[in-house]
């Protein structure tokens, strides 16, 4: 076995030789995209059906010389069942096996290499469901760069920001296991500062060791940052970054808002999963995000798959990871609600416009007789309530019990009754509606919020 930090530098090294062309593929026209996309995805069935016995079945009426992405739709969707249940047979290297990885994934303490060459993540997902992922050595960087280009560029275009000193302060959760947790300790860089503070870290400390670092760039879950608002708007941390950088949670307008008032400084959301790195980055200049076109394929869909048109909400997506051959994950569902927005961006980008993600399907909570309530029912009056710092909903028999850490006097009547006449809106007459003020909400062990926690089963 080779001494991890070796193989860290070396990793690292490969990782930054390919940063400016990164970069520079941002600015892209629409045709090389697609070019690329095409010449990524054939390579990526093409070693799907030759390594994987799962696929090989699943791709044997293709074509993969002639494929593109136009006919992606005719092939049935991968799940996360899928994936945890033929694993072995879906991975492109015989000797992995998903014993072999849940087994080393046991074992981790810090970041570490599997043979020496890949990396494996798990993930429990804001559905719940875990999953659990391998990269090879070149998917890994790429997993990187998918963010780290549009990091880089951002500094690139704003003189304030590059001549600032670079010092990132990042609130997330610290398990070796997590995706963001692995991934900057393998590309740790040594030309500037990242100190990672675990979200289940006492408020208190964590503001005291934010104001000793004075970090130029903050980074973390949106409902972790927008907690360091309130201590901010308190008095109690006195920073100045430059960026805030939201990712692993969805960031609601009303949490965007707190955050730009709060800082003065632009907000940057980051879609990203396990499944693919980052999906899409904020736009420097304006509202959504961009997809990373040449990286992945999303297709976003209805409940029953079909094509949803731009201006039209998805219920879930469909991506294809073009770049990891290790573990294709091709047509993968993932449950995040997605709009593609109309029109083009004032950025002249070419990539894919979309809205911020602000929810999950899972995130609907369903109630006997077929009755769905969609999350903004609740989502909506209870952002709007400036002294609720953060709220989790549970659904109950009969409605839903919300815990909600309060700021300041909340009017408990008038809210109330607003979620009461949202719930009957939507079709649950009469529901039952408690409100109930805490001091803190638990939060999953990837130190995630779980803002909608559904009945079990």
């Amino acid at each position: 076995m080779a001494d991890y930090q070796s193989l860290r530098r070396r990793h690292f090294t490969n990782a930054m030789a390919q940063l400016d062309e990164h970069v520079a593929r941002l600015t892209w026209a629409r045709e090389r995209i697609a070019a690329e996309r095409q010449v990524r995805l054939r390579r990526l069935l093409e070693i799907a059906r030759e390594r994987s016995p799962w696929h090989r079945d699943r791709l044997a009426d293709i074509d993969e010389k002639t494929f593109s992405a136009s006919q992606l739709g005719g092939l049935a969707p991968m799940t996360k069942n899928d994936l945890l249940g033929h694993f072995d047979d879906i991975v492109t290297d015989h000797r992995l096996s998903l014993g072999l990885v849940e087994a080393h994934l046991e074992r981790l303490e810090s970041d570490g290499y599997l043979l020496d060459e890949y990396h494996a993540i798990a993930s429990g997902g804001s559905s719940g469901q875990r999953g659990v992922y391998v990269y090879d050595w070149a998917g890994w960087a790429t997993y990187y760069l998918s963010a780290a280009r549009h990091i880089a560029s951002d500094r690139m275009h704003d003189p304030v920001l590059a001549a600032a000193p670079r010092v990132e302060a990042v609130i997330a959760a610290d398990k070796p296991t997590h995706g963001s947790s692995a991934l900057y300790q393998t590309f740790s860089n040594p030309a500037f500062t990242s100190v990672r503070l675990p979200i289940s870290l006492p408020m208190s400390e964590v503001v005291a060791r934010l104001n000793d670092l004075q970090p130029t760039a903050l980074r973390g879950y949106p409902s972790a940052l927008d907690q360091l608002g309130f201590e901010a708007r308190a008095g109690r941390l006195r920073i100045a970054p430059l960026r805030l950088r939201c990712v692993g949670e969805a960031i609601l307008p009303e949490v965007r808002d707190r955050l730009e008032r709060t800082w003065r400084a632009p907000v940057h959301s980051q879609w990203v999963a396990s499944e693919t790195g980052t999906l899409g980055y904020s736009c420097p200049r304006g509202r959504g995000l961009h997809l990373n076109d040449d990286l992945v394929i999303v297709e976003p869909v209805d409940g029953d798959g079909r094509p949803v048109p731009p201006g039209q909400v998805s219920a879930k997506v469909h991506v294809t990871n073009l770049y990891n051959t290790l573990l294709p994950l091709i047509r993968f569902e993932v449950t995040d609600e997605v709009t593609v927005l109309e029109g083009t961006c004032q950025c002249g980008s070419a990539y894919t416009w979309i809205d911020d993600v602000h929810g999950r399907l899972d995130d609907s909570l369903t109630y006997p007789g077929g009755v769905t309530v969609h999350p903004f029912v609740l989502r909506s009056p209870l952002g709007r309530q400036r002294n609720i710092a953060e709220y989790q909903v549970h659904q109950t028999l009969r409605g839903v019990k919300i815990l909600f850490r309060p700021v300041g006097e909340v009017d408990l009547r008038a809210v109330h009754a607003e979620l009461v006449a949202g719930l009957a809106a939507a079709g649950l007459s009469s529901a039952e509606v408690v409100l109930i003020p805490v001091a803190h909400i638990a939060l999953q062990g990837t130190g995630k919020l779980k803002r909608f926690v559904p009945l079990a089963g």
